[in-house]
């Protein structure tokens, strides 16, 4: 039976790429497609909020982790998408996993597209949070009120309330709970990203975005089924990136819910694991 994400130790998985990564585990789901998760701008291991992790990990295998250079993983930060996923790849050869279903969110969501592409036989499902292609115009770099927010050597929760949940006082209310959710877990808590990991992640960003047709077709390369998602108030990725995506990606489909921002996954975290569960458990 996986456990709830709350009591998971960290651990740390040893690559040969020579970089500890560190990660938990729910387990449950014996024998079946494991879902790994590619977490946010600055995020590690306790930025997932428990209440989705607890409800996706009803029915499988869960496993959240910190890429190279983040939090408690050891290594440096890279500075592109392209390593960004072959890191990605290196956690998952260390945990002996062959094929996953991947869950990526905001600048996750960009490394799972790049694993999508380098190495399609260890994806059989991809799901796309908060999500934009390469090469979008519009997309190099956020926007002023975004990035002074969230990018800042010190933020703050209501800055982080602005950007990840819409101004309406349900969302707020929602937002306020995933924030206790997130921080009740006062022991064995992940070490915190650091202004090197920022800047690298943000320096990603900035060239994922370069606009660029032709790269913007690469994603019609994704044959296997995708489940694109956003929050229709999403300030940081506006939800037209994800209409986009999903029109360029063959096997895809949409849903962006309402009364949301960027992290509309923790807002609507039972809908959303539940909407996640049912497409994964369908027919490829």
């Amino acid at each position: 039976m996986a456990k709830a994400y709350a009591e998971l130790r960290n651990e740390l998985g040893s690559a040969a790429n020579g970089v500890d990564y560190a990660y938990r585990d729910t387990g449950g789901g014996e024998g079946g497609v494991p879902l790994v998760l590619l977490q946010h701008f600055r995020g590690n291991l306790d930025n997932w909020d428990p209440a989705l992790i607890d409800a996706l990990a009803s029915g499988r295998r869960v496993i959240t982790f910190d890429n190279a250079g983040v939090g408690g993983s050891s290594g440096t930060t890279p500075d592109s998408i392209e390593q960004m996923a072959r890191d990605a790849m290196a956690f998952m050869n260390a945990l002996k996993i062959s094929q996953a279903d991947l869950l990526g969110f905001s600048i996750g969501s960009f490394v799972a597209q790049r694993v999508a592409l380098m190495r399609p036989a260890i994806v059989r499902k991809l799901i796309l949070a908060s999500s934009a292609p390469q090469g979008a115009t519009g997309m190099h770099g956020w926007a002023p009120s975004v990035i002074s927010a969230i990018g800042t050597p010190q933020t703050s929760p209501e800055a982080y309330l602005d950007v990840f949940f819409a101004q309406s006082d349900a969302s707020r209310q929602a937002g306020q709970e995933a924030l206790r959710r997130m921080y009740a877990r006062t022991s064995d808590r992940d070490a915190a990203t650091t202004w090197a990991t920022r800047e690298a992640q943000y320096d990603a960003v900035c060239t994922w975005g370069i606009p660029d047709h032709a790269v913007l077709q690469r994603v019609s390369a994704i044959d296997m089924p995708v489940f694109v998602a956003n929050g229709d108030s999403d300030p940081m990725i506006r939800p037209h990136y994800s209409y986009l995506l999903a029109g360029l990606i063959p096997h895809a489909k949409i849903k962006v819910y309402p009364d949301a921002a960027h992290g509309f996954l923790f807002q609507h975290h039972a809908e959303f694991a539940a909407d996640i569960a049912a497409f994964l458990a369908g027919a490829s």
